[in-house]
């Protein structure tokens, strides 16, 4: 209702400039022998100015004087205050009629000021639907003053004094009696009935949101048809309308019945059989014992908690599969065994946050790791952890507490017992789990928890006790590593001198990718398609060329550094082709014919001479010595080139089945010596070392050389050899995982920012870890984190989680 705009509204006029008959004080006399009238008086005096009207007197100039005199003798004088219609009575009247809140005032704030100043908004800071905050005032100071309504600014707004726009800004203007009924009120001292406030205190006794208390069960007149305190209930409301209870359902109705409730599968004929010859009292609770022992039991009631738990084998957005699978199992099984509820809650909210959590306990916080998982390249990786958080924020409020807090991700709501500073608060517990980006197409990751048998974990202790010596012995250097070293650079040297980069001028993809030209004259490509194929143009002067030779290089910004594009970093090369002259358009027109190919690695049935065959189906490729430059040389059956510029055509083709297995980043030479060698593929920074002389460099550039020789040297074959051999084994045992959650360590009770309008872009305040106010309080002795949320929602004080402290299963 009120507002800090200091604006007027267009065409808006003072209630005193509109021929109202609400007092100003703008217009007061100076006259202090003036009498003071009640609006009683002015009512008699306009009946007299109406009657003259209306008996068409001749004198209408005697008329208006009796009109004018009358309202001059109405206006207050200074320092006098005006006395309310609502509170005063006709002359002789000497007691003012009280006013009453809920029937006089709180009508009036609800139809004028409750759309700007109430739950849902609150103009200026300003609420008027709680006696607390509406005492308060809001950004312009107290607007309510208790016996003082001269001084209250609520009054002068209404009545649209001073430089402000009179309220409300929208509808119309409040008429002499509401005003005149506020102002005794505020007069009168502002009384507030405390059931009149809050609408948040009213919502709290809503009877979902008081914590139930176990009745009396109500007198039956059939005791005998009573066998638990619920049927007590039933047959009382059948009694009352006059009903009474169906007749047992025979013997084989009634275990279907219960099989198909308890397992959801009908009982065979030979169980139908036993149950029907079975005619001891306890028949049915040994059926109903039976199938609560089957397996089947928990795989029935399973359903429904995972289909509460969001469960499925992929990830939501395609088909891609997760693996998720124990969690499920661990819903059966917690079932199966009859696990306490307030526990099956704790562990699937916090489990690894237990102490000393064991391994079930983590693989029950699966719960929340069946969020739909957008991995796809291109998303926006902090809106998509952002949208999992979301949805185990609302999973979580839907699931225990039966209620949509997801509502509130944008804004408050009237009447909602949740506010969107809660939503956030309650997006706090979860803002803690343990996530990285990563992965060949980076994408949000989070923990997977390994499950090997026994077996395979004996397996696993062997070779992890061998890596480590492995590894140790490749690092350390020695005097015959020193000596070998010297000489490799002494024999290297000379081969790298033969070969010459040939500067690419020209490059396409025929698959759409983009080919961008690097300082050392490689050639890097973004992004890329399942098949493609590079073109290369370029010029060189050499004369009588004998060999080209193909590096493949690894780069940071390749699925595992490369040099493939593939997500292991692996690529499969099925041609190489080069063309040499121009014909009459211009373009190259002879295929060189290549001979004698050999590269210093490739993978097992993907050999280098396989590039030249033509065939899609075969190709040279190099797992597993992925992240690692390689070379591959192939001689030409006869020298070309003139020194002349000969213009040169390079074709990589991936025709693969393989994903995305293209080179990711290459360079091409030529050699023009009688029998050329294989020049190692150097990384980058190492082909800097090598063309520094060996007493200008520095202790890092001495030590990066010595370890990339260790990497490569001969006499460390065997241990690499044997290292890649164990690690191997090691990844390809095949070890079951799941995906949990995992709590980040951290010395600050859990925070977020609330999000303006519900977008993750757009940070607003900041706010810690909380439950709803509406609810029960964290207990003292937890801390504000997941765990804490965990025994908050089993609490017993805690009205919208329904459990016993008993197990999940109860015979009937």
């Amino acid at each position: 209702m009120l507002s800090p705009s200091s604006h007027k509204r267009p065409g808006v006029v003072p209630s005193c400039q509109r021929g109202s008959l609400v007092p100003c004080p703008r217009l007061t006399m100076s006259n202090p022998h003036r009498p003071q009238f009640s609006t009683g008086d002015l009512t008699d005096l306009a009946e007299t100015q109406i009657s003259c009207f209306a008996k068409r007197t001749t004198n209408l100039l005697s008329c208006l004087i009796v009109s004018l005199v009358a309202i001059s003798l109405w206006l207050p004088l200074p320092g006098r205050e005006c006395q309310a219609s609502g509170a005063l009575g006709r002359p002789g009247e000497k007691k003012e009629k009280i006013v009453d809140f809920v029937r006089d005032i709180q009508p009036i704030l609800k139809a004028s000021c409750y759309a700007c100043h109430g739950p849902g908004l609150q103009m200026g800071q300003l609420r008027l639907d709680s006696k607390q905050l509406a005492l308060q005032g809001g950004h312009s100071g107290q607007v309510i003053i208790p016996g003082k309504s001269e001084e209250s600014l609520l009054v002068h707004r209404i009545l649209g004094l001073g430089d402000k726009a009179r309220m409300p800004l929208q509808g119309e203007p409040l008429n002499r009696d509401q005003i005149n009924r506020v102002r005794a009120w505020i007069d009168q001292g502002a009384p507030w009935p405390a059931e009149a406030s809050l609408p948040e205190a009213t919502i709290a006794k809503h009877w979902a949101y008081i914590k139930p208390v176990r009745p009396e069960l109500p007198i039956v007149k059939n005791h005998s048809w009573v066998c638990n305190p619920i049927d007590t209930f039933v047959l009382a409301r059948l009694e009352k309308e006059g009903l009474t209870p169906s007749p047992e359902a025979n013997r084989e109705t009634l275990i279907r019945r219960v099989s198909l409730d308890l397992i959801g599968l009908p009982p065979s004929l030979e169980e139908v059989e036993a149950f029907l010859a079975d005619q001891s009292p306890d028949a049915y609770e040994k059926v109903v014992d039976r199938l609560l022992a089957s397996p089947h039991y928990g795989e029935r009631w399973a359903r429904p908690w995972l289909d509460l738990a969001r469960y499925a084998d992929t990830n939501g957005y395609a088909d891609n599969q997760r693996t998720i699978w124990k969690y499920r199992d661990w819903v059966i099984h917690a079932l199966n065994k009859d696990m306490p509820f307030d526990e099956f809650t704790i562990e699937q909210i916090a489990g690894d946050m237990l102490p000393n959590a064991t391994t079930d306990q983590k693989i029950a916080t699966g719960f929340h790791r069946n969020t739909m998982v957008n991995d796809e390249g291109g998303v926006d990786l902090e809106e998509a952890r952002w949208v999992t958080v979301v949805d185990r924020v609302g999973t979580t409020a839907s699931v225990w507490l039966g209620s949509t807090l997801a509502c509130t991700q944008c804004h408050n709501h009237k009447y909602d017992p949740f506010t969107q500073t809660e939503f956030y608060q309650f997006f706090a517990f979860f803002e803690n789990a343990d996530y990285r980006v990563g992965g060949a197409v980076p994408a949000v990751q989070e923990p997977v928890l390994e499950l090997p048998t026994p077996e395979q974990e004996n397996q696993r202790k062997s070779l992890r006790e061998e890596i480590p010596k492995l590894e140790a012995t490749l690092n350390t250097q020695t005097p015959e590593l020193e000596k070998a070293q010297a000489q490799w650079e002494r024999e290297e040297a000379p081969i790298r001198a033969t070969w010459h980069v040939l500067d690419p001028i020209e490059f396409t993809s025929k698959g759409g990718a983009s080919l961008t030209r690097l300082g050392d004259q490689s050639v890097l490509v973004t992004p890329y398609a399942d098949k493609e194929t590079y073109t290369v143009a370029t010029r060189t002067d050499l004369k009588g060329i004998t060999a080209f030779q193909l590096e493949v290089l690894p780069d940071k910004s390749l699925p595992a550094y490369g040099p493939g594009r593939s997500k292991d970093g692996n690529f499969v090369l099925t041609s190489f082709r080069v063309y040499w002259g121009t014909d009459s358009q211009g373009k190259t027109a002879k295929r060189v014919n290549l001979r004698n190919p050999h590269a210093d690695f490739s993978q097992t049935d993907f050999p280098v001479a396989s590039v030249l065959d033509d065939d899609p189906e075969t190709g040279w490729a190099i797992l597993p010595q992925v992240g690692q430059p390689h070379a591959a040389l192939f001689q030409t059956e006869t020298p070309l080139g003139d020194g002349s510029g000969t213009p040169l055509t390079f074709i990589l083709e991936h025709q693969s089945q393989n994903e995305k297995a293209a080179i990711g980043r290459f360079r091409i030479s030529g050699s023009t010596t009688e029998s050329p060698q294989l020049a190692p593929a150097l990384p980058e920074h190492i082909r800097i070392i090598l063309n520094t002389q060996a007493d200008k460099r520095t202790e890092e550039q001495k030590n990066d050389l010595s370890c990339y020789y260790r990497s490569i040297s001969p006499l460390l074959k065997p241990a690499r050899d044997r290292l890649f051999e164990l690690t191997e084994r090691l990844r390809k045992l095949p070890v079951v995982t799941t995906l949990v959650m995992q709590e980040r360590n951290s010395w600050e009770r859990p925070f977020t920012y609330l999000r303006v309008r519900g977008s993750f872009l757009n940070k607003g305040q900041k706010v810690y870890a909380g439950v709803p106010a509406v609810l029960h309080p964290l207990p003292e002795s937890q801390l504000a984190n997941r765990l804490g949320l965990a025994h908050w929602l089993v609490d017993k004080n805690n009205p919208l989680v329904l459990w016993h402290p008993r197990s999940t299963t109860d015979s009937p």
